[in-house]
């Protein structure tokens, strides 16, 4: 197809008629003169059967010359199978978002479609299914190892290669159940990202066997019923604070998750009913521990000094917040007790065993330890259905701990049916 029919001057010489009309400069260039004296390039052309049009610009603002240079661009394209017009509309959206993405660059957000972008998204989409601190735990753990590294990709380009580069530096530091944690969550958002079209598969997937096994470190604790009563006797001697006596004498008593106990809220405590309510964010579920007869004297001789306040082993720094997460710990190492010997997470332990050795059914003691189903379906049934029997188990733990303290000879027994 003859190109460049024509020079600059028959350009700028064309005047307008009564109708639209077009000068023809060759290889699909021409002009187009409109009856109001404005002149436009445009380009024709067929692609795939179907013609098609575009424009370069008005003339003389764009000279002959650029023109020409863009039809060249334009044959070129369709030369190599590309449809002029796709592609122009593929650039125009790409500067969009880069205009876009600059705004929210400054405003403080990610990149859309970016890794963080769609993160946020998906934490979005399970808040009703997770408290607040779990969300909080999983933002923060994302923000802090993997934005730096994949946040700012689109997550539709992220390979395998990249999601274990950034859990390697946890790898390397031995926090494998946190690196294992982190995959997990990883391949959550990419899941998230294949069901909403903005990624085709998870990269995170085959990183999966490149993270070792996370060895299991069990936790030190005395199980030893002659042991147990030396324990209590040196736990009934403790010299701290008040408050510190009253968390640690409850410790046992109640053999709840050590961060459960120091964060107890008076507002989940029901002295009358004898319940302690709390919520689990490790299990996600409202927790009923039946309070026995001495937990009860417990809370009622701290309740004049802490009632007031909202959590009733409270900082003695008086800064709003609950007793340090070392105290307890602490306390022990002061009686003599090392970490390998017996820790604060030990006395779930302790109750755990003795009272299977004392017969009371596995599913009820599970229970009490709050290892509730993830089928929260069957997590209530299990509630309604053990919880009279925990009523009897947690007063009978209480007197038989009791037993031992006062140093009588208590063995394993079986729990009256």
């Amino acid at each position: 197809m003859a190109e460049k029919l024509n020079k600059d001057p028959v350009y700028r010489a064309a005047k307008p008629k009564e109708k639209d009309y077009t000068i023809n400069d060759g290889g699909g260039l021409a002009l187009l003169v409109k009856t109001n004296g404005t002149k436009r390039w445009i380009f024709i052309y067929r692609f795939e059967g179907k013609q098609n049009r575009l424009g370069f610009g008005t003339y003389p603002d764009t000279s002959l010359e650029n023109a020409r240079r863009k039809a060249e661009e334009t044959r070129q394209q369709i030369a190599n199978g590309l449809d002029p017009a796709q592609v122009r509309n593929q650039s125009k959206q790409a500067k969009q978002s880069a205009k876009q993405n600059a705004d929210r660059i400054k405003a403080g957000l990610p990149i859309l479609d970016s890794f963080a972008d769609v993160t946020g998204k998906w934490l979005d989409s399970i808040a009703n299914q997770n408290s607040e601190g779990t969300l909080f735990k999983k933002r923060s753990r994302l923000t802090t190892w993997i934005f730096p590294v994949i946040g700012d990709k689109p997550i539709n380009a992220i390979k395998s290669a990249e999601v274990l580069a950034a859990l390697k530096p946890l790898i390397e530091a031995g926090k494998l159940d946190t690196a294992h944690r982190l995959r997990a969550e990883i391949s959550a958002i990419f899941a998230y990202a294949i069901v909403h079209n903005l990624a085709d598969y998870d990269p995170a997937q085959p990183v999966a066997k490149q993270i070792p096994a996370q060895k299991v470190k069990h936790r030190a604790a005395i199980i030893d019923p002659k042991q147990v009563a030396q324990l209590l006797r040196d736990i009934g001697n403790y010299q701290g604070t008040f408050v510190v006596q009253s968390a640690f004498r409850l410790s046992p008593l109640l053999f709840q998750r050590p961060g459960e106990i120091r964060k107890m809220l008076w507002s989940d405590i029901d002295l009358v009913t004898k319940e302690w309510r709390p919520f689990i964010s490790k299990t996600d579920f409202h927790h009923i521990v039946p309070l026995p007869t001495q937990a009860v004297a417990i809370l009622e001789s701290i309740q004049p000094l802490t009632g007031g306040d909202k959590y009733v082993f409270p900082s003695s720094r008086g800064n709003g917040r609950p007793m340090s997460e070392n105290t307890i710990m602490a306390a022990l190492k002061s009686l003599g007790y090392d970490s390998d010997v017996m820790t604060a997470h030990g006395f779930r332990t302790t109750a755990s065993t003795l009272l299977n050795e004392q017969g009371w059914s596995p599913d009820a003691i599970e229970r009490q330890l709050s290892h509730a189903p993830k089928d929260k379906v069957r997590a209530v049934y299990n509630r309604a259905q053990y919880l009279e029997e925990r009523r009897r188990m947690m007063q009978s733990w209480a007197d038989y701990l009791d037993s031992l303290k006062a140093g009588a000879q208590v063995l394993p027994f079986k729990q009256a049916s």
